[in-house]
């Protein structure tokens, strides 16, 4: 008999901790599979973990009814833990969801994931002595959008961009207009971006715009001279071992910055692991370690559960141990996530299609805390 839901791979037994205390071993698992995609797997006892809570959490999160697909548990630079399992999803241009299922190899639509990756980026490119000023106002990059080139528009810069304050308005995700939806099909995406009506005075209130992320992609290509896919390959994915991804285009055949990219989970968590190590992945230096820090300070309210915005990061805080510890994330619509504690050196991602589902995000959300609740050290 098929049971309906697999757990792929989870956690090792485990015997004694080094305090010489007995754990109690779960009771069937093998630890994260060795695929060859660079990762390097830790007993979860030795990383820290009390390995059956954390086996009982992870399985009791797979077993509710949210859609999850993948749970993978990072620590120290070595996976700890990772759960997969079936599950319904759709990509960006299907209407309706199919059942599929989920592996350590597969692919999964990351959506708004790919902002933080563009953020990473612009790292990048500063790193090389390129998009230094983040004062510049977005138009001096565009001056054939003549018609767009007043004072109030001119106060817009790329720092606006990156913490989605720019002051336009723009409503996605709701019911009504969504605008995030005609980046699909224009055919100059950023003028649309750029030509939205001005709300409020940049710089003074968050509000979530996939179109700003457009921009800043947009303009990281013409800064670098180099398309995003391309730039995105070799400065970033091929560095880290990433070889196999997509980002899905819109109609004109352009990569969709702000939603389009997939990867695999553990992949994913190689992103998580660059940040955590402060723009350094083993002997390479790829982002500023300053452009992490800057990108990880909270700094507008965003109105969702007491987060805020980092440069296209949201970060929060939780607690252990009674203390208060911030973390930092890769959102993506439908429950996609790319956690970090830097205080515990600990990464955990999150994959599943619960789209347009503020409940299950909700849930996943709390996930961190009960997967860092299981950490003894």
């Amino acid at each position: 008999m098929r049971l309906p839901l697999r757990l792929i791979l989870c956690l090792a037994l485990v015997g004694l901790a080094a305090c010489g205390k007995h754990h109690p071993a779960p009771a069937a698992g093998v630890l994260p599979a060795l695929i060859g995609d660079g990762w390097e797997r830790a007993d979860p006892v030795a990383s820290g973990f009390d390995a059956a809570k954390l086996q009982a959490t992870l399985e009791k999160a797979a077993g509710e009814p949210i859609d999850l697909h993948a749970v993978v548990v990072e620590r120290h630079g070595r996976l700890v833990a990772e759960i997969y399992r079936a599950g319904k999803d759709k990509g960006v241009y299907d209407l309706f969801a199919t059942t599929r299922d989920f592996g350590p190899t597969t692919l999964h639509d990351v959506r708004s994931v790919g902002k933080s990756v563009v953020s990473l980026l612009i790292g990048a490119a500063r790193q090389e002595g390129k998009l230094d000023d983040l004062s510049k106002p977005v138009l001096d990059f565009y001056p054939e959008f003549k018609d767009l080139q007043t004072p109030p528009r001119r106060a817009i810069t790329i720092e606006h961009l990156l913490t989605m304050s720019s002051g336009f308005e723009w409503q996605e995700g709701g019911p009504g207009r969504d605008d995030e939806h005609r980046l699909y099909w224009k055919w100059t995406p950023a003028y649309y971006a750029l030509s939205r009506p001005i709300a409020a005075p940049p710089g003074t209130r968050f509000n979530y715009n996939s179109g700003g992320n457009l921009v800043l992609a947009d303009i990281l290509a013409r800064a670098t001279a180099t398309p995003l896919k391309d730039y995105a390959r070799t400065r970033l994915f091929q560095p880290l071992g990433i070889t196999d991804w997509e980002w899905t285009g819109d109609l004109h055949g352009q990569p969709m910055a702000f939603t389009g990219l997939r990867m695999r989970p553990r992949d994913m968590a190689k992103l998580g692991r660059l940040v955590l190590n402060h723009g350094r992945w083993k002997e390479l230096q790829l982002v500023p370690a300053e452009w992490i820090d800057a990108s990880l300070k909270p700094r507008l309210d965003t109105g969702f559960d007491g987060t805020r915005y980092g440069y296209q990061w949201w970060t929060g805080s939780l607690q252990w141990r009674g203390k208060n510890l911030p973390w930092a994330a890769a959102f993506g619509n439908g429950s996609q996530r790319i956690f970090v504690v830097p205080d515990l050196d600990l990464c955990v991602v999150v994959t599943a299609g619960a789209y347009g589902d503020v409940a299950v995000a909700r849930r996943v959300d709390l996930l961190l805390q009960d997967i860092v609740a299981t950490v003894d050290r």
